[in-house]
C-alpha cells in the first residue's frame, strides 16, 4: 500500500494491514470461538442466555436438518425474517455451517417487498417469525419458495417462560395476525429432527458466498450485495484490529439494539463481537425505550453500537442518564451521519466519546472509522480501517487533490463479489478494484474524511436506504395521481424524511389518502411524511421529471 496521509494518524497499537484470510471461511471463525470459550455465554435476549456450546449444538442441529433432511446442497439460499432473538444466531449460523447463503431479511418488508427478495434471491428456505407469516401467506404462491419453517419469539426461552411470551404475544397483544401456511414446520421440529444425525462440516472456501444482503446500492433498484466469506471475514479481521486497543478477549459485554438482520450489526455486533468472546445482549424491541433503559439497568456493559436516531432517542430519556456508565469502553455510530449535537450529549451523559464510522452493504460494511482511542473528529467518517484504500475521485475516476470534493472510492477485500445475477449493475459501481460509493466527500489533510453529499438522489431515513423510485411507483398506483416525484429533505429525528409532490386528477384526493395507499405497499420508513399538491411537476424536454428541480422549489417554499 502506498503511502496515504491517514498513516500519521493510526493508533499506534493498530496495523495497518492484517491477516484478512486467517480463517477458510465464517464457520472456520466460529468453530473456533466455540473451542476457545465453551461454556462463557454468547448470546442473551429477554433474561435467556445462550452459551458457546449450546450455540454450537443447536447450529449443528439445524444444519443437519438443511442437508440431511431436506437434502439441501452447499449454494442453497436460505432467507432468514426475524428481529433480535435466540434463534436468529442458531439459524444464521447453522445455514453457514451446512454451506447455505444467507438472505437477510427486514421483517417490516410488505408483502411485496418479500415477494421481490425472495423471488430475486431464489431462496428455496424461509425462516420467518409467525408475527410476519401472515405477509407471506399473501404472496408464498407467487415465489419458489420450498420449504418454510416459522418460530415464535419465545421458543428459545425455555419451559415456562418461553409459553408465556408466546400466549402474551399471540393472544394479549395481538401481535400474530392470523395465518394459513401449509407445510410449514415449527423451527423447534426442525432443531429435533436435526438432532437425529451427526453433523458433517461442509468444505467452504473464501470464494464461496455467505450473504446476499439486499440494497437499492447507488441506484434505486433493490438487489442482493454478493458477500463472501472472504468478504466478511476480512471485514471483521479488520474490525477486530481497530478494536484491539480497548477490548479484551472474555471481558466484553455488547448491547445489540442494532436488528442483526442489517449489516452493520451483522458483522460488528455478531461476528467481531464473536471471535473474542463477548457477551452479547440482543434487544428484540429497541423502540420500547422504558423496556430497552430497565434491561440496561441491569448490565454493566463496554461496547455500545447504533444509529444516531438510537443515540438521541435514549438521550432524551431521563432514566437513561442514570445508568451506570463506568464499563463503557466503545460507542460506535454508524449507518447514518452522526449529528454533532447527538456526539457531544452522548460525551457528555456517558464520558465516553461516540466514533463514527462509514461503510455500505457493499463493503461488508465498514470501511472507515474515527479512531476509538479518544481522538474527536465530530462531524467526519474516519481514516480507513486496515487493508481499505480510500480516495476521492472526479466522475472519471481520477484521484483529486486533498480538500476537493468528489465521490468516495473504496478498495479493500470487503468490497463485495458483486450484485447478485446483476453484472450490468455491478459494472456501474465498480472502477476497476474500486468501489463507487455514490457519496460525495471530501478528505483533509489529516486523512479524514467528511461526507458533504449525497450523488445520488437516494433518502436516508434513519439509517435506512430510501428511494425515490420505489415510492413514485406506489403514489403513482394510487387513484387520482396523475404524476408524482419524490424527494428528501432533512429531518432532525431521523436525518431525512420523504416527501412526495403530487399532479392530480381528482380534485378530493387528501394528503391523508395518499399516505395511506402508501402504507399498503411500503414499509413504514419509506412511507412520505409530507405530500404536496401541484398543478405541475418541472420536467426536461423529454419529460422526465426533475427532483432537483422539486427541491430547489420546496426550499424557496418552507424559507417564505
Amino acid at each position: 500500500m502506498k503511502d496515504f496521509p491517514w498513516f500519521n494518524y493510526y493508533p499506534a497499537s493498530v496495523n495497518k494491514e492484517v491477516d484478512v484470510k486467517a480463517y477458510t471461511s465464517v464457520a472456520e471463525l466460529f468453530e473456533e470461538s466455540i473451542k476457545k470459550y465453551g461454556d462463557a455465554v454468547a448470546f442473551e435476549c429477554m433474561g435467556k442466555t445462550q452459551s458457546f456450546n449450546e450455540l454450537e449444538r443447536l447450529t449443528a442441529q439445524f444444519a443437519n436438518y438443511l442437508t440431511q433432511v431436506l437434502k439441501l446442497p452447499k449454494g442453497s439460499r436460505i432467507a432468514i425474517q426475524m428481529p433480535n432473538t435466540l434463534q436468529y444466531p442458531v439459524v444464521m449460523f447453522g445455514a453457514l455451517r451446512a454451506g447455505m447463503i444467507v438472505v437477510n431479511t427486514n421483517p417490516l418488508y410488505t408483502a411485496a417487498e418479500m415477494k421481490h427478495q425472495f423471488n430475486d434471491s431464489g431462496a428455496d428456505v424461509l425462516v420467518i417469525v409467525a408475527n410476519f407469516a401472515y405477509n407471506l401467506e399473501k404472496i408464498i404462491g407467487e415465489t419458489q419458495l420450498k420449504h418454510v419453517i416459522i418460530t415464535e419469539l419465545g421458543d428459545m426461552l425455555g419451559g415456562l417462560k418461553g409459553g408465556i411470551v408466546n400466549f402474551v404475544v399471540k393472544h394479549v397483544k395481538k401481535m400474530v395476525p392470523p395465518f394459513s401456511i401449509p407445510g410449514a414446520v415449527n423451527l423447534k421440529s426442525a432443531l429435533n429432527q436435526g438432532a437425529k444425525y451427526t453433523f458433517k462440516p461442509v468444505a467452504l472456501n473464501l470464494e464461496d458466498s455467505a450473504f446476499l444482503q439486499y440494497t437499492g446500492g447507488t441506484t434505486g433498484v433493490s438487489k442482493g450485495a454478493e458477500l463472501t466469506h472472504g468478504n466478511i471475514v476480512a471485514n471483521m479481521q479488520q474490525i477486530s484490529e481497530w478494536m484491539k486497543p480497548k477490548l479484551k478477549e472474555r471481558e466484553e459485554f455488547v448491547v445489540t439494539a442494532l436488528p442483526l438482520y442489517h449489516i452493520f450489526a451483522l458483522t460488528v455486533n455478531c461476528l467481531a463481537m464473536l471471535k473474542i468472546g463477548a457477551h452479547n445482549l440482543l434487544i428484540t424491541n429497541p423502540r420500547d425505550m422504558k423496556s430497552f433503559i430497565k434491561e440496561l439497568s441491569k448490565k454493566r456493559f463496554t461496547v455500545f453500537t447504533g444509529v444516531n436516531t438510537l443515540f438521541n432517542g435514549l438521550l432524551n430519556q431521563e432514566e437513561f442518564k442514570k445508568l451506570d456508565f463506568s464499563g463503557l469502553k466503545i460507542a460506535v455510530g454508524g449507518g447514518m451521519a452522526v449529528q454533532k449535537a447527538t456526539a457531544e450529549k452522548w460525551k457528555s451523559v456517558t464520558g465516553v466519546s461516540l466514533a463514527e464510522g462509514y461503510g455500505l452493504t457493499e463493503t461488508s460494511p465498514v470501511a472507515t472509522c474515527n479512531p476509538i482511542d479518544g481522538t474527536e473528529r465530530n462531524g467526519t467518517i474516519g481514516i480507513p480501517l486496515p487493508n481499505t484504500e480510500v480516495i476521492i475521485a472526479d466522475d472519471s475516476g481520477n484521484e483529486l487533490p486533498l480538500g476537493e470534493r468528489g465521490e468516495i472510492f473504496i478498495k479493500g477485500p470487503q468490497v463485495m463479489k458483486g450484485y447478485w445475477n446483476r453484472p450490468d449493475e455491478t459494472a456501474n459501481v465498480m472502477h476497476g478494484e474500486w468501489f463507487k460509493s455514490g457519496d460525495i466527500g471530501i478528505m483533509d489533510e489529516s486523512g479524514f474524511v467528511k461526507i458533504v453529499d449525497r450523488k445520488k438522489e437516494m433518502i436516508l431515513v434513519s439509517g435506512f436506504n430510501v428511494y425515490p423510485n420505489e415510492v413514485e411507483d406506489a403514489i403513482a398506483s394510487c387513484p387520482g395521481v396523475l404524476e408524482v416525484g419524490v424527494i428528501g429533505m432533512p429531518d432532525p429525528k431521523s436525518t431525512e424524511k420523504v416527501v412526495a409532490y403530487v399532479v392530480s386528477n381528482d380534485p378530493s384526493l387528501t394528503e391523508e389518502q395518499v399516505i395511506a395507499h402508501c402504507h399498503e405497499s411500503l414499509t413504514n420508513y419509506k412511507v412520505p411524511k409530507e405530500v404536496y399538491f401541484t398543478d405541475e411537476l418541472p420536467k426536461t424536454n423529454v419529460g422526465k421529471i426533475l427532483r432537483r428541480k422539486i427541491k430547489e422549489a420546496h426550499l424557496e417554499k418552507i424559507k417564505e
